[in-house]
């Protein structure tokens, strides 16, 4: 069941020039209902022009503020992204899902981490809510925090970065990269490579000393980041990443389409949801499950339809399916049977599947 809720927006504030934070104010008694990790993110949804739009934005706020904010950036020609900018206004209501995700891990006061994180742009959003949330809850723990922006003047969040720099004092290192300004220091200039990497994990990174690293931002980066900080010893399973959704890239569309290829014509869908049950067959102008049992009239929580927020999970019971793409699951969540229903191609004659998990 598709559970949205109306939530006021309390403040506005540019934080750069294509860049709008959005505070809102939720009522008493959905406080339980919106409790949340650092890292997650909610799904928000809006009348824009007689178009019901969604789109998913991590939390830039701390559990510990009692606070629920998140940060649109503006993107060219984004429907969502422009109203936020643009036209929301201090008193407008939006609906909002729970907030969802597993982009964390758990605060511990009685351990001392070491924690390293990498974003680039708007991927500060959770990573910044981890910072304030285990600075403030794990007195013990350290941060090194790399960030990837254009200029100086596109840093998001950047006098409240540096403001946690100078309440947690020595415990909060800051390491900014630029790709459009030049400064003295070549590694801080420029895009993560291979080679500045290396350089880190040589020189800033004490590697065997690292409990848990944090990344989001684009595909690319994320993926060389996570491969060299492994090559330099890191175990994977203390890399957790939270991917930007920027289209497929060839190599995905060409997996997506093998994938198709695969669909059982006419599959019987059966749509577990709120303890009940919704029947539908797949029509052909319709690959995944989301899409025919949204086309059927079904409503069903979904954000991104990228494989990437992970908000249109669902398990499978009966039958099988193959996923198109998938940035969202860990494998052993795939294992156990869940899919991104915005990803599952089915591909037996009848499939069941349940939302409730």
């Amino acid at each position: 069941m598709t559970d949205f809720y109306p939530i006021r927006v309390s403040e506005l504030k540019k934080e750069t020039n294509d860049c709008a934070s959005i505070t809102f104010d939720v009522p008493e008694e959905l406080k339980d209902t919106f409790l949340y990790k650092q890292g997650q993110y909610l799904t928000l949804k809006a009348d824009i022009d007689g178009n019901e739009v969604r789109r998913s934005y991590s939390l830039c706020s701390s559990p510990v503020e009692n606070k629920w904010q998140v940060a649109v950036k503006q993107i060219t020609q984004g429907v969502f992204s422009t109203y936020a900018n643009n036209d929301l206004k201090v008193g407008d209501v939006l609906e909002a899902m729970p907030p969802m995700g597993n982009f964390y891990v758990d605060v511990d006061p009685s351990k001392a981490k070491n924690y390293i994180v990498f974003a680039a742009g708007s991927g500060i959003t959770p990573i910044l809510s981890i910072l304030k949330t285990h600075l403030a809850s794990e007195p013990n723990s350290t941060f090194k925090l790399f960030y990837l922006n254009r200029n100086v003047k596109s840093i998001i969040f950047k006098e409240e970065i540096e403001a946690l720099k100078n309440i947690y004092f020595g415990r909060l290192e800051i390491f900014y990269f630029l790709t459009k300004e030049q400064r003295d220091i070549p590694l801080l200039n420029g895009r993560f490579t291979t080679e500045k990497m290396q350089e880190l994990t040589s020189k800033v990174i004490d590697v065997s000393g690292v409990d848990e690293c944090f990344i989001c931002g684009p595909e690319e980066m994320i993926f060389l980041i996570r491969d060299e900080l492994v090559e330099a010893g890191l175990s994977i399973d203390k890399i957790h990443y939270e991917l930007f959704f920027s289209g497929l890239s060839e190599e995905d569309k060409k997996k997506a389409a093998e994938v198709v290829d695969h669909k059982f014509d006419g599959t019987e869908v059966t749509i577990i949801d709120g303890g009940k049950e919704f029947h539908f067959v797949m029509e052909d102008d319709c690959d995944n499950i989301l899409d025919g049992a949204l086309a059927s009239g079904a409503d069903l929580p979904f954000a991104c339809k990228g494989g990437v927020c992970s908000t249109c999970k669902c398990k499978v019971v009966e039958g099988s399916v193959e996923m198109k793409i998938n940035y969202a699951l860990e494998e052993d969540e795939v294992a156990k049977g869940l899919v991104l229903s915005c990803q599952a191609v089915p591909t037996t004659e009848k499939v069941v599947v349940d939302f409730d998990v």
